[in-house]
């Protein structure tokens, strides 16, 4: 058993039997797909990044230099990489070139800093960190001297750009393989970053057999086409633009995938013009933007058949008024990296994809909705398990035990309510997390920091409603003896403790003392009742 397998949690032998028998898992490894893609559309666009333009046979010829130029600096199969990339055809070009030779991509965010890196690489043992030089006025080079005095682990520092004291991503390139390694499809293929539900981010291995599966049958329910052309304009390593169906769905129907540089309207719906994109994925805040921009951007948008928004709840209002202002299909997705995906079909009735979050992707995705008891309720918990639902996070046995019942369901912290047409309607959270903008905040992981602040006695962090956001993070806060701290400071004080900036508070309330429950703990529950009176 490799270092890679300590740790993961597989599938019960029965269940996996029977994904096989089923046809969900076809002993598919991602590198491979891709040579099947290529082969099959060889001339086609296969990726877009500003000017270049590569093509299905160009795009299989430099995965295979770059997994050569991989090998040859001793990278090999189990090895895992911090990918901290923006949305370059690079990053499509090295998570497969790392799937061709067995190594494992870590899905880093371009908004993580040294706190979250830090973290990462050392919970994934990562041998090597790829960023790019800078990217909007962060130099990442800095960033990586510090994880490489952090994490001795680390022997590789790759950058896709100038790479100062480290290896340009660019020189990693030899001639072809004429054979690769034998790659297990049902060893891991990627490890995505949770949202964060406690502490800091878990990792969530998804193998090659369930991640095929999870953007092949995304692109079916799409109804994706060669002739699609999809825009990558939320971050490339979220699971939503990866593969739901994003760059693997669209790459495996031999469509084209479009870098976006940044998700706002004035460098999106120009592009949406240029490139004649079909179909792209947005949370709810940008679709409002999209939306509030189109009619002055000037841009011909009438290319664009679907909008998929997902990664928070989209309400009603919104939903309706997207296809006059967009003229595009809207499609309501909910899931979560971890595994289950939830799609509004699109020959659901309007006031279905209106209302609802989706229904599930296939037939043997089993959701129980549950009481803290575990009994079955019309409104609670949803718990979930299928063909590409992880059965546990990677090396954090102490938390999958809560995380997953003792049959393996795992608990997604999401209080659902089912329609009778299966459809599922989110009501909120069990867990303490706050969805801003898409991105989720863990409460816990945020407080830590806060309490480690001199002028703060005794914090607590909640949600609070935002039109733009759907969620802002609120600081509640009791100061030390030496008075109460200012919103700037902390700030600026959380940055220099390494935590990404979308984590920071948008609001900081200063109180006497905060409200505790009958066993002593804070009641967050009557903390934001006290602040919405």
């Amino acid at each position: 058993m490799s270092d890679l397998a300590v740790g993961f949690t597989p599938w019960p032998s029965e269940l996996a039997a029977r994904y096989r028998e089923a046809g969900y898992w076809r002993g598919e490894t991602l590198g491979e797909l891709l040579r099947t893609w290529a082969a099959s559309h060889r001339d086609a666009l296969a990726v877009v990044d500003g000017e270049l333009r590569l093509s299905y046979a160009e795009l299989d010829k430099r995965v295979d230099e770059r997994a050569a130029g991989l090998v040859a600096l001793g990278i090999g199969a189990g090895d895992r990489l911090v990918l901290q990339l923006p949305n370059t055809a690079e990053l499509v070009v090295l998570t497969f070139a790392l799937a061709r030779i067995g190594a494992v991509p870590v899905m880093a965010l371009p908004a993580h800093r040294r706190t979250e890196i830090e973290h990462l690489a050392a919970l994934s043992e990562a041998v090597g960190y790829v960023v790019a030089d800078s990217f909007q006025g962060f130099d990442h080079r800095t960033l990586a001297a510090e994880i490489v005095e952090l994490v001795p682990g680390i022997e590789h520092v790759l950058v896709d750009g100038d790479p100062g004291p480290f290896t340009a991503l660019g020189s990693v390139t030899a001639p072809a393989a004429a054979e690769t390694p034998f790659v297990d499809p049902a060893g891991i293929a990627v490890l995505l970053i949770s949202g964060g539900t406690t502490g800091k981010p878990k990792l969530i291995p998804r193998t090659h057999d369930d991640y095929a599966l999870n953007a092949r049958a995304s692109a079916e329910v799409c109804a994706l086409t060669a002739d699609d052309r999809y825009l990558v304009a939320l971050p490339a390593a979220h699971n939503f633009p990866l593969a739901c169906p994003g760059i693997l769905g669209v790459l495996g129907v031999g469509g084209t995938v479009v870098m976006c540089p940044a998700p706002s309207p004035d460098v999106a719906l120009p592009l949406i013009e240029r490139e004649r994109i079909t179909v792209t994925a947005l949370v709810p805040p940008l679709a409002r933007l999209w939306a509030e921009a189109a009619p002055y951007a000037g841009a011909d948008l009438s290319s664009l058949r679907l909008l998929q928004v997902g990664g928070a709840k989209l309400d009603a209002a919104l939903a309706r008024r997207i296809p006059d202002a967009l003229g595009a299909q809207v499609q309501q997705v909910f899931g979560m990296a971890e595994g289950l995906l939830n799609y509004t079909r699109l020959d659901d009735p309007a006031e279905i994809v209106e209302i609802s979050q989706g229904r599930p992707l296939c037939a043997d995705d089993e959701i129980r909705v549950v009481d803290p008891d575990g009994n079955d309720v019309e409104v609670g918990e949803l718990l979930t398990r299928g063909p590409y639902t992880l059965q546990g996070y990677y090396r954090v046995p102490e938390y999958n035990a809560t995380a997953f019942t003792p049959d393996g369901w795992y608990r997604s912290g999401d209080v659902v309510r089912v329609l009778p047409s299966g459809h599922l309607v989110v009501e909120g959270r069990v867990k303490d997390v706050i969805n801003r903008g898409g991105e989720n905040v863990s409460a816990g992981e945020l407080e830590e920091y806060l309490l480690v602040h001199p002028a703060v006695a005794a914090a607590a962090v909640v949600g609070l409603p935002d039109e733009t956001l759907g969620e802002i993070v609120c600081a509640v806060v009791v100061p030390g003896p030496d008075g109460p701290p200012k919103l700037k400071a902390l700030k600026a004080f959380l940055g220099e403790q390494g935590l990404a900036r979308f984590k920071h508070p948008d609001r900081l309330v200063i109180v006497d003392e905060l409200p505790l429950t009958a066993v002593g703990k804070i009641s967050k529950r009557d903390v934001v009742e006290r602040l919405s009176t």
